[in-house]
């Protein structure tokens, strides 16, 4: 970017990062209503304050130790010209000359000559519990892969369509994209564009969802004829790819504790042209809908409540709103949810426990307790599951072990369990 900004776009930045810093609500919902509420800002504009205020998120600590104050505005100012290359100059008719001398200064500070923690820019805490398993050059390798953006990754309704004829698809539209790199069924776009008025999103051809969270889904292996429970289906990316592989076949059943969540899943699963999706509200754990089926499913995905630090790069604003107190209290939830979904399998079933969090109290420690206490049940190792699948994935022997460093997904775990026959 060599124009120079304009006082109405830094005047939008520093007040989009006002309401987001104080981290009430996640980031994405934040920034939704302040373009709602600003709609006079040109599609430019609204760039531009995204990818600061996202800038801003993933190297919070970093330029709360840079800045003097670290207001809002400090913040954006020392992004732009640190992170973002934008020179002085381009500022120069905006600024106080006490800023501009601070600017001068942090455009020669030695990034690397800070404390490990404010480099790799993740709460003590997390650093504390990545260090009992890795060594710090794995951390910071791991680190800095979370303080770039995500990539946008689509998810192929075989039901619909091919992955080649969407990539030639997207090819003649002119829009860049590649296979993924493991999961059979993804597209990876070169960059980012407005999916929701492309043809093949709204004929519910393809799905924005992550490659990780398509391997995820990959291990649950549903057959046509199955019964599957997806326990916390959330807006239903798996559900929706569970019922693809299923051909539409079968009864799957997408659980959730949230009306919103499943109220998002009726459009996406209107488009997919699936007829064998029932979406259940359920109250808890506990809930009788749970009961009925118990001993009755032939698999089931647990995909967790968690801290969701697997996905720093696309929701950096959780470095923030997850704390150590939290985590204790997602564990209890963790276990709890484990344990009612894995009363649904049926002897010789299967469940699929995952997370998108990079933590052992979170994934194996949960799934070890669980076998401790249900000597029924037995892990299948992944590397399994995937070399039926055709995919061979570094790092993935017992368990599913994605990091962004090392596959570029977001962080996930997963573990395969079967019930005795």
């Amino acid at each position: 970017m060599s124009a120079t900004l304009t006082r109405t776009q830094i005047d939008a930045i520093v007040h989009a990062l006002a309401e987001v810093l104080p981290a009430r609500s996640p980031a994405d919902v934040v920034m939704k209503h302040y373009f709602r509420e600003n709609r006079a800002l040109g599609s430019r504009d609204r760039a531009l304050v995204a990818d600061t205020v996202y800038s801003v998120l993933r190297r919070r600590r970093l330029l709360e130790r840079l800045t003097p104050s670290s207001s809002p505005r400090e913040l954006a100012l020392a992004s732009l010209v640190k992170l973002q290359g934008i020179s002085i100059g381009q500022l120069e008719s905006l600024l106080k000359s006490s800023e501009r001398n601070w600017l001068a200064a942090l455009k020669a500070e030695d990034i690397d000559a800070l404390p490990f923690e404010v480099r790799a820019d993740l709460p003590d805490w997390v650093i504390a519990r990545l260090r009992k398993h890795h060594a710090d050059d794995e951390i910071m390798a791991l680190a800095r892969s979370l303080q770039h953006p995500a990539p946008l990754d689509l998810r192929v309704n075989t039901l619909k369509a091919p992955r080649q004829a969407v990539l030639d698809r997207l090819e003649a539209d002119g829009t860049p994209a590649a296979p993924t790199r493991y999961s059979p069924i993804g597209v990876r776009l070169k960059e980012k564009i407005a999916l929701n008025k492309h043809p093949m999103f709204l004929d519910g051809a393809v799905e924005v969802q992550d490659e990780g969270s398509q391997i995820l889904g990959l291990l649950v292996e549903p057959r046509r004829s199955d019964m599957v429970v997806d326990f916390c289906a959330g807006a239903g990316g798996k559900t929706l790819q569970l019922g693809a592989a299923m051909g539409s076949h079968g009864r799957l059943y997408a659980y959730d504790v949230s009306d919103k969540r499943l109220a998002n899943l009726t459009p996406r699963l209107r488009r997919s042209g699936l007829s064998n999706v029932h979406p259940q509200r359920i109250s808890g754990e506990n809930d009788t809908k749970v009961k009925r089926l118990r001993g009755k499913v032939d698999r089931v995905l647990v995909d967790a409540p968690c801290t969701g630090l697997g996905t720093l790069r696309r929701n950096p604003d959780l470095k923030t709103r997850q704390t150590e107190a939290g985590l204790a209290e997602l564990n209890a939830k963790q276990y709890a949810i484990l344990e009612a979904a894995a009363s649904l399998v049926k002897p010789g079933g299967r469940i699929v426990y995952g997370t998108c969090s990079l933590l052992e109290e979170e994934n194996e420690a949960i799934v070890e307790r669980f076998l401790a206490a249900h000597p029924d049940f037995s892990v299948v190792p992944c590397a399994e599951v995937l070399a039926r699948l055709g995919l061979d994935i570094p790092g993935c022997e017992r368990w599913l072990r994605l990091l962004p460093h090392v596959h570029d997904t977001d962080g996930f775990f997963a573990a395969v369990m079967q019930r005795a026959a």
